[in-house]
């Protein structure tokens, strides 16, 4: 574990204990039915966006490109997409648990900031592509969207009201993020495909990144067929389709990238 000191450090950790002190002054609120520290939390949690943005952005004009190259910059931008996350969830989609989003781009950022090597590299030629931005943020938000709905699929699991005021519950909340994220999945799919006919002459290589992609794909597509069928009749199953799905996208975004069980194509990523 490494402490930066350096200004992307810094913001790093403004923006970590923002989300935290947010996400401790909610679950409070929540606990004992107090609306103004629920209030204050959603503010501390504006600041602490308002500081992953800048974060973001200072990375950006740092490295001169937009910053997608590593793990490092990834975490950095699922920090500073959780905040509008939330925002769209609540006014669009109906959609509540912004304590969980604070958790969630607290975590997202710990890597970055005490794992992580923060020193700036060039693209590699592979990656010097127009496909590359749309293709990564097309899964980073997917991911983002999908790390949401886990905590939905959670709550529904274990708590024993699925009653929020002024909103859905959380099964159907669940479906709502599932049916945002599994074309953004799709979407990264086809790109990823296209990119590699271009870079590597084939759309499809059988590469341990691209077999663990699709595995979180098709364990969504089972998630959404059995919903399909079933409704809400067996609420807990569809929640658990939802975590494994969960689990399969965190197995392809950090086992898979890290093991040396799974070198290839992906291997610089």
């Amino acid at each position: 574990m490494e402490i930066k000191l350096s200004v992307q450090g810094m913001l790093i950790y403004a923006t970590m204990t923002a989300f935290l002190l947010g996400f401790a002054l909610w679950v409070v609120g929540a606990v004992v039915r107090n609306q103004k520290l629920r209030v204050a939390a959603m503010g501390i949690y504006a600041v602490g966006a308002a500081i992953a943005i800048l974060s973001f952005g200072y990375r950006a004009y740092e490295v001169q490109r937009v910053p997608f190259r590593d793990m490092f910059e990834v975490m950095l931008f699922v920090g500073a997409v959780m905040y509008p996350l939330t925002i769209f969830c609540r006014r669009v989609l109906l959609i509540g648990a912004e304590a969980g989003d604070m958790f969630i781009g607290a975590i997202a950022l710990f890597p970055s900031g005490f794992v992580f090597d923060a020193t700036p590299s060039e693209l590699m030629p592979a990656l010097q592509s127009q496909l590359f931005t749309p293709h990564v943020a097309a899964y980073l938000l997917a991911y983002a969207i999908m790390a949401k709905a886990g905590i939905q699929a959670v709550l529904e699991l274990t708590l024993d009201s699925n009653c929020q005021e002024g909103l859905i519950d959380f099964e159907r909340g669940c479906y709502r993020l599932v049916l945002i994220g599994f074309p953004l999945l799709t979407l990264g799919l086809i790109l990823g495909a296209w990119w590699g006919k271009i870079a590597w002459g084939d759309w499809w290589n059988w590469d341990p990144k691209e077999m663990w992609s699709l595995a979180s794909w098709v364990m969504l597509l089972v998630y959404l067929h059995f919903r399909m069928v079933f409704g809400r009749r067996f609420s807990h199953i569809n929640s658990v389709l939802v975590l494994l799905s969960v689990a399969v996208i965190i197995m392809t975004l950090f086992w898979v990238n890290f093991s040396s069980l799974f070198s290839g194509l992906h291997s610089y990523a």
